[in-house]
């Protein structure tokens, strides 16, 4: 097993790789050899793995800030289209009541309903999967180990989405399906 260690200042460094052992030995041999070639110079050192956790604390830092905000904008959004969907059933009462007394059950209300904002995710959803794509991969362009977004990881994205707007449009539009249609032809 082998150790890397960084040698250097803030306008050069030099990386050394040390076997398995004792290291403070291998580093005070470094030291003076150091001193002799350079000794105007302040030796400096830092291990590799060190300096590749400081590296990606920060994006771990960056992903757990970046999930709180996911989390809130989809309550936000969820709550938006919650109350849109109440709107919309109750401007769309009375076309609700004439058409359960003429026959129309409880589903395809709901689906009459459900469609009108599945119309708006799907274009949302055009806009922005190319949007998103082409952000991921730039950010991926900074780091030496990169992956390729595959099609799939959008996909399930587009997915969810449309999930969580049919269960936040589904309940008002179940809501509104069930309400006695004599109340709401009555009301005129």
């Amino acid at each position: 097993d082998a150790l890397s260690l960084v040698l250097g200042n803030s306008t050069g460094a030099m990386a050394v790789k040390l076997k398995a052992g004792n290291f403070a030995n291998a580093i005070a041999g470094i030291k003076n050899i150091w001193n002799k070639v350079a000794p105007s110079q302040p030796f400096a050192y830092r291990f590799m793995d060190e300096s590749f956790n400081a590296t990606y604390d920060a994006e771990q830092r960056l992903g757990k800030i970046f999930m709180v905000f996911t989390v809130l904008s989809i309550l936000i959004a969820c709550l938006g289209l919650f109350g849109l969907a109440a709107f919309n059933a109750q401007k769309r009462t009375k076309e609700i009541g004439i058409r359960k007394v003429l026959g129309a059950n409880v589903a395809q209300i709901t689906y009459r309903l459900t469609t009108d904002f599945l119309k708006m995710v799907g274009i949302a959803i055009l806009i922005s999967l190319p949007i998103g794509w082409y952000a991921m991969n730039k950010w991926l362009e900074d780091f030496s180990y990169r992956i390729q977004i595959d099609w799939w990881v959008l996909a399930l994205a587009a997915l969810l989405a449309v999930g969580i707007a049919i269960v936040t449009v589904s309940y008002q539009s179940i809501k509104a399906a069930i309400v006695n249609p004599v109340k709401s032809l009555r009301t005129e």
